[in-house]
């Protein structure tokens, strides 16, 4: 295959030194800040659902690196957790399959008038 047809991921984008006064560079510095504490799990809105942000424009050189570490460490995360689900769920099965070959070994109702 060619470079040009290979599916590629689309990796964060080089915009070259942020512009004098746009704001723009603090405001992705807040976003990459914001990100890294979510991951850590020292978020204050870990319950609120995430919503992208917008008007940041292109990431900033500087912190393209940053930004590609933030999500390999996400898709590190991701996958952990799709393990634990697995794993959950193999265990859940288990459980179950011992559970329907049980029989109930002592009474089912109690007579509370007696």
């Amino acid at each position: 295959m060619s470079p040009e047809s290979e599916p590629h991921d689309a990796g964060p984008i080089d915009a070259g030194p942020p512009a004098a006064g746009d704001g723009s560079h603090a405001r992705w510095e807040a976003v990459l800040d914001a990100l890294e504490a979510s991951l850590d799990g020292d978020a204050d809105d870990a319950d609120e659902p995430w919503t992208e942000p917008t008007g940041l424009g292109p990431v900033p050189r500087d912190l393209v690196g940053r930004a590609s570490r933030l999500l390999a460490a996400q898709r590190d995360r991701i996958s952990a957790v799709e393990d634990a689900r697995r794993i959950t769920l193999d265990h859940l099965g288990a459980l179950r399959a011992v559970d329907a070959t049980r029989l109930p070994s002592g009474s089912v109702y109690l007579d509370a008038s007696a």
